[in-house]
């Protein structure tokens, strides 16, 4: 089962993904960054200085398109925990001005039209995220836009899986670890 992890930085994805995948005996990966390409893409993407917005979505498209094929689709029956993918990717690239469906139907492309089955979708609070980021340390191209723009990101977030006919769960990332880790091993399990 392809289960995909989404929301903002600081939201607890990845001490979520850390705990659940001995529960589950799951592949874990990420995006960007899954593969050897995806390593040196993500690496642009978050640290050089891309001006062009239809560049910087098409690396993502690149790293997504990649990891499926070395990633994903190898393991396709197994329990796949992805630390973001498609969702986001959409998300950010909604918020340079293009358009959902159009980026709904690159993304199906990139993935060979396979969707995980599942997308568990953390929520966070703008002074929280504000919080948990500040305490890791130096803001990497993206967080340093700034909180009111990762809020947006959220945001279009919500409204991708809103679209999508994908089995969501909504995370309140201000629950407690256990509480949170309870309700997705219950969602998953389902």
């Amino acid at each position: 089962m392809y289960i995909l992890f989404e929301g903002i930085d600081g939201c607890g994805k990845s001490t979520q993904i850390e705990l659940l995948k001995s529960h589950f005996n799951a592949v874990v990966t990420k995006e960007p960054g899954g593969t050897k390409l995806g390593v040196k893409l993500r690496e642009i993407l978050l640290h050089s200085d891309v001006k062009s917005k239809e560049a910087e979505l098409l690396l993502f498209l690149a790293d997504r398109a990649e990891h499926f094929k070395e990633v994903i689709e190898p393991n396709l029956d197994k329990y796949i925990l992805s630390d973001r993918g498609f969702i986001s990717g959409i998300a950010y690239a909604m918020s340079g001005g293009f358009d959902m469906n159009f980026l709904i139907e690159l993304n199906r492309f990139a993935l060979s039209g396979i969707m995980p089955q599942k997308v568990v979708l953390f929520t966070i609070t703008k002074e929280e995220a504000i919080k948990r980021v500040h305490t890791r340390g130096e803001l990497d191209k993206i967080e340093s836009r700034g909180f009111d723009y990762l809020m947006q990101i959220q945001d279009n977030m919500l409204k991708v899986v809103d679209h999508l006919e994908i089995e969501t769960l909504i995370v309140d990332a201000s629950k407690s670890i256990e509480e949170i880790n309870k309700e997705i091993i219950n969602f998953i399990g389902e």
